[in-house]
């Protein structure tokens, strides 16, 4: 069995939220678009997806961050700016990609 097994799962299902949290906001900003009779451009589209992309990559990153510290036999200090940092940048991307949304299926 893994040491602190269920730290690394609930880190990993929180990671895997941010995912879902992408695809689903994504998923559905290309649909409307699609649906509607929105006529979205390339570039709001691309937009989109590099932001959700974005949101991704710091997800991955903090987690893999959060993951050595569940790992690592001292005790971490929660309070450090790098946890902090992690997460005010990816809620920072997160909203660029809701704002993203916007554009991509606000009518023109």
């Amino acid at each position: 069995m893994i040491e602190r097994y269920s730290d690394h799962a609930s880190n990993e299902r929180t990671f895997l939220a941010w995912v879902r949290t992408v695809i689903a906001i994504e998923g559905f900003g290309l649909a409307a678009a699609r649906l509607g009779d929105v006529q979205a451009g390339l570039w709001s589209g691309v937009l989109m997806l590099a932001s959700g992309a974005l949101v991704i990559v710091l997800a991955f990153l903090r987690m893999r961050h959060v993951r050595r510290n569940i790992a690592s036999a001292e005790l971490v200090d929660d309070t450090a700016l790098t946890a902090d940092a992690f997460l005010l940048v990816l809620i920072v991307a997160l909203f660029t990609l809701i704002a993203a949304f916007g554009v991509h299926v606000t009518p023109r």
